[in-house]
């Protein structure tokens, strides 16, 4: 089952007056990179973040969002005055040494807030961890849900376009069919005018031959790209499908396409070519999605 890379989820709780809220974004990238905005009281815990995201995520661009808020009340500050009494101290002496005529002002001091503010950090911190882990594997399990959803969005067009790359390998393989008798008409008669000739050059003879045949079969080719669509479409499927396998199975379908292109020497398959290279790009942009 494909996945997609993009996806959103969003979580909230609340415990001892406490609120926080947690988001997760995804977006496409080629590899996992993690950002996170938390606040300063659990910063130390960003690797646990980095790390459970990690296990449950392979690719994409994800930003993690922790906003944490206080009921009116809900948790007990309290103002250190001896820390306070020295901040405003120092603010004077600076003032002072700077020939500053302003007064220090409430402004000023509470630049030093986290200095003079005082209330039970660890037991904050704690609650603050608890709700971020129990939110995040949440939001995890409905990012993940989501970008299921998305994955079966993209297989259902994926399939679609894999339908219509067999019929056109079909019909390519009955034009192919169809031209060599046209094909061995044409050389035939560039044989005998070699023939016409006082001297005929074996070995040119035989090199002509071998060529008329090699360019005559594109069924090898037609085979090659049939495996290629057969391999792609069992790892859309599979549990473990991954984006970068598919993008190059779909580098080896290019490669076939284009061989086919060059050997065939005919119309209405140079026509079904450009077609079978359009979806491969389709399908290319489909693939972007995938994780």
């Amino acid at each position: 089952m494909i996945k997609s890379m993009t996806g959103f989820a969003k979580c909230e709780a609340s415990k001892n007056g406490i609120n926080l809220s947690l988001e997760i974004k995804s977006l496409n990238s080629k590899n996992l990179d993690i950002n996170c905005r938390i606040p300063r009281s659990i910063s130390h815990n960003e690797l646990e973040i980095r790390t459970l995201i990690r296990k449950k995520l392979d690719r994409g661009a994800v930003l993690v969002n922790v906003y944490v808020d206080y009921d009116e009340g809900g948790s007990g500050v309290e103002i250190d005055w001896a820390q306070a009494e020295r901040v405003h101290a120092s603010l004077g002496e600076v003032r002072k040494k700077l020939k500053i005529k302003e007064a220090v002002k409430l402004d000023h001091i509470l630049v030093f807030s986290q200095n003079i503010l005082k209330k039970d950090k660890l037991e904050d911190s704690k609650i603050e961890w608890e709700l971020t882990l129990d939110c995040l594997n949440s939001a995890l399990a409905s990012l993940d849900t989501m970008r299921k959803q998305e994955g079966q969005n993209l297989y259902r067009d994926i399939a679609k376009r894999i339908k219509n790359f067999h019929e056109h390998i079909k019909e390519i393989e009955r034009l192919g069919y169809q031209r060599i008798p046209q094909a061995q008409e044409k050389y035939k008669e560039k044989i005998a005018q070699m023939f016409a000739n006082d001297e005929i050059d074996e070995s040119r003879l035989q090199t002509e031959i071998v060529l008329m045949a090699d360019k005559l079969d594109i069924s090898e080719e037609c085979t090659r790209l049939a495996s290629h669509v057969q391999l792609f479409t069992q790892d859309t499927k599979s549990n473990s499908s991954s984006g970068r396998k598919l993008n190059f199975i779909l580098q080896e379908m290019h490669r076939e396409i284009n061989t086919i292109g060059s050997k065939a020497n005919n119309t209405q398959i140079s026509h079904m070519i450009v077609t079978l290279k359009e979806e491969v790009e389709r399908l290319r942009e489909q693939v972007q999605n995938i994780e």
